[in-house]
């Protein structure tokens, strides 16, 4: 029998191997495609950025430059934690480096439009997990808290309270905002703490598969050992295999059941 998390897990691969492939903005991409992203549906952090760097589009790998060295800082986790992609998603505005300004002197062009149109709203659905989306850069914040952003971006940071706990607007880590770090003070006083400590609380969510006899329940959000808590289950029938009942409910203590732990 194929568990619905199984289901869902291969859906995701299908639906990333056709925006890995992903060609629609080809012309306009002075490099060629190379989308750049990582997603699991266990993830309970999102990273909402703006588009690949040159550094990135060569590497193939999110945030490694000196954004993600900040970035992680920023988080308090290490590099092992950051690109485990059952713990943190990565989904930029723009999948592919849109290159440069004329000059070259402008910064990184503006991400291309067509990834979140085409994508965003298809990737975000598979995103069910998460907990905490960090909304990097106006492009992120115009998509993501539209209506409710501030005049600029200063001003969205500032405003992080009316967004928490699900979403904390950041400004690019990149270098070339040293200048906002230092006239903006109160952003590594007031907030980064608070944001270690939240990333701190959003573990990896794991299924645990709860045999019973007649059915399978998979079940999430479950230390070891802590039967008594509220607990997220989708119980599925063995007969048929469909998923017919998902809610939180408290399990009894009473009952002998045979928790099988995959091994991963």
């Amino acid at each position: 029998m194929t568990s619905p998390a199984h289901t869902a897990s291969a859906a995701t691969e299908r639906l990333l191997t056709d925006v890995r492939a992903c060609t629609l903005c080809a012309a306009q991409l002075p490099l060629g495609p190379r989308p750049v992203l990582q997603m699991d549906p266990k993830a309970r952090v999102l990273i909402a950025g703006q588009a690949p760097g040159s550094k990135v589009h060569a590497s193939g790998i999110p945030f490694q430059d000196a954004s993600g060295d900040r970035l992680r800082k920023w988080m308090g986790i290490d590099a092992a934690t950051f690109y485990d992609p059952t713990r943190v998603a990565i989904l930029p505005m723009g999948f592919c480096y849109p290159g440069t300004g004329k000059t070259g002197k402008t910064g990184d062009l503006s991400p291309r439009p067509e990834c979140a149109v085409t994508w965003r709203a298809k990737l975000m659905a598979r995103l069910v997990n998460v907990k905490l989306t960090l909304v990097i850069g106006q492009y992120a914040q115009g998509w993501h808290l539209a209506e409710i952003q501030k005049a600029n971006l200063t001003d969205t940071v500032q405003a992080w309270q009316e967004y928490w706990p699900g979403c904390l607007p950041l400004p690019h880590p990149s270098p070339r905002n040293n200048i906002w770090l230092k006239r903006n003070t109160w952003f590594e006083k007031d907030i980064l703490p608070r944001l270690k400590r939240r990333v701190r609380e959003c573990p990896a969510r794991a299924w645990i598969e709860v045999d019973i006899g007649l059915s399978l329940i998979l079940v999430s959000k479950v230390p070891v050992g802590n039967v008594g808590m509220n607990i997220q289950a989708v119980i599925v029938e063995r007969a048929s295999g469909k998923p017919h009942l998902k809610r939180s409910f408290r399990p009894f203590p009473m009952l002998a059941l045979k928790v099988v732990i995959p091994q991963t």
